[in-house]
């Protein structure tokens, strides 16, 4: 006997077949009780064909989705789990799976599936870690077989300029000043070779922003506005102030840089939020990392080409002219080592820089349980 569907308006349901990410209501005993049309689509079956099945039935045994389900039966609140194997043969790759409780209805629960992973998209910049390791190699081999004859050759254009007339003298000084820019570049390169442990301890990340913010508003960013959007009960991140610091500096620098000096609306947000049930399974991790601190830089500007987007992090990838393409990989290697993510959202007039991290501990009702 096929389960009837959930008592939805014309307007929501209108909208659930709009997304193109299939979504299914799930009853307390497992039947599927309502779902659209790109879960339809997903399953190969009409709507109601899925009603006559329980979500059991439709999945391998031992499917991660099942188990999911029961924690957020029994945590009562929703979770997102990012790279999980559904096992089906018709899906290649990784999905993404977000489980909410569902209003109204005691154990019962709404699942969306999206196969366009935003882990996947994250976990590039995870593998930056491997990428600054090869960057650390060649800011190394850069150090000794570079500097050292660029120094050769800057004091070697000093002394030609004792002797040397106004037109030439233009010359030896050009030399100066770009092997001093080519020494700056290699300076740069090292930050990616320190591997020493990082100090880390409890901080505020609102006392960092607001430092931030001062710091932009003085110089680079004065013409901008800023908006703030805190959660004010946020529990404190582990991390090293000055690298969190830099990290956002650098953040809100780019966003200052994409507004334009010549906008008079430009405006920068800067937001936190509590995500406790935001998890992401690791390659080598057997347990999910929960990364409920979220922290975000978002800007009104030109947004970023589509083309560069998937490489943005990538070292020696950037979008403006006079730029090395250092800044957002080495961000990407600090947030990396502080065990979080970063991840870049961008649309005309609204991109945004998101950053998850964990926290420094559990706070009672705010836990990350990991089930």
């Amino acid at each position: 006997m096929s389960a009837p569907p959930i008592d939805i308006a014309p307007e929501s349901t209108k909208l659930l077949n709009a997304l193109p990410h299939p979504v299914i209501a799930v009853l307390p005993d497992g039947r599927i009780c309502d779902a659209n049309v790109a879960a339809e689509n997903f399953f190969g079956m009409s709507r109601t064909a899925l009603w006559q099945h329980r979500l059991v039935e439709l999945l391998p045994i031992g499917s991660p989705l099942l188990g999911l389900i029961e924690h957020v039966r029994s945590r009562g609140a929703a979770v997102n789990e990012y790279r999980v194997d559904l096992g089906l043969p018709k899906i290649e790759g990784l999905v993404d799976i977000f489980v909410s409780p569902l209003p109204d209805l005691d154990e019962g629960v709404v699942v969306m599936l999206q196969e366009r992973s935003i882990a996947d998209k994250m976990e590039r910049q995870l593998t930056h870690r491997g990428a600054a390791r090869s960057v650390a190699a060649m800011a190394s081999m850069l150090a000794h077989e570079i500097k050292n004859p660029l120094s050769g050759i800057r004091g070697a254009a000093q002394l030609l300029e004792t002797d040397a007339n106004d037109n030439d003298r233009a010359l030896t000084q050009l030399i100066c000043e770009e092997t001093d820019r080519i020494v700056k570049l290699v300076d740069r390169m090292s930050a990616f070779s320190d591997q020493r442990p990082i100090e880390r301890e409890a901080v505020n990340i609102h006392s960092i922003l607001d430092h931030v913010k001062k710091v932009a508003q003085a110089g680079f960013a004065r013409h901008i506005r800023f908006i703030e959007n805190y959660d004010p009960s946020l529990p404190p991140v582990l991390g090293n102030r000055d690298q969190l610091v830099q990290i956002l500096l650098n953040l809100v620098k780019n966003a200052a840089e994409a507004i334009g000096e010549e906008r008079l609306d430009g405006e920068i947000e800067l937001s936190t939020a509590f995500r406790p049930g935001v998890r992401l399974q690791l390659v080598g991790s057997k347990t999910p990392v929960s990364l409920p601190l979220e922290f975000c830089v978002r800007d009104n500007g030109a947004g970023v080409p589509e083309d560069v987007l998937p490489y943005l992090f990538d070292p020696f990838i950037t979008t403006k002219a006079t730029g090395t393409g250092l800044g957002l990989a080495l961000v990407a290697k600090i947030i990396g080592d502080h065990g979080g993510i970063i991840e870049c959202e961008s649309h005309p007039h609204r991109t945004t820089f998101r950053v998850l991290m964990p926290m420094s501990a559990p706070r009672d009702g705010r836990g990350t349980s990991r089930g």
